[in-house]
């Protein structure tokens, strides 16, 4: 359902991206991005806004999944460095490991709220990476950040 939600969500769509794995912990999520008519810019290569785009919502998504309805979970700023032309079909994996989750957890047990950057690396069938995403993330007490922004109990 995951996949489907992704795949058929309009902005999504528009990207030119389709989710081609979820895994069913929600830990891991590969999208494909095919160099084709839609998705290729004037010089032949993909269109950086797909590569950006494609990376855009993932890992909040996974992280509420994650951490359940206590939480708000936000993306924050985002940044991308191309490092070689997109001139066939790439990759995006995300992945949230058992370590990753833990430290999130001890964070937030510690503090209401923090900010946490993860790297999508964009690559080919080779493996060889084309662009590299960095995406900061906001997640918060849901409790803490309705008092912080204003909002007290309502919901």
């Amino acid at each position: 359902m995951v996949r489907m939600g992704f795949n058929f969500h309009p902005a999504f769509r528009g990207t030119g991206g389709r989710v081609t794995h979820v895994a069913a912990d929600l830990r891991h999520i590969r999208i494909r991005l095919p160099l084709n008519w839609r998705t290729r810019n004037i010089v032949g290569s993909l269109y950086g806004g797909s590569l950006f785009a494609i990376t855009d919502g993932a890992h909040p998504m996974m992280l509420m999944a994650a951490l359940g309805d206590a939480y708000v979970v936000w993306d924050k700023a985002a940044s991308i460095r191309y490092r070689r032309p997109g001139l066939s079909t790439l990759y995006a994996d995300f992945v949230l490991t058992d370590e990753e989750m833990a430290d999130v957890r001890s964070e937030l047990a510690k503090r209401p709220e923090l900010e946490r950057t993860y790297q999508i690396e964009l690559k080919d069938v080779q493996g060889v990476v084309h662009a590299v995403v960095e995406r900061t993330v906001y997640i918060a007490d849901k409790y803490y950040y309705r008092q912080k922004s204003g909002g007290g109990d309502n919901s």
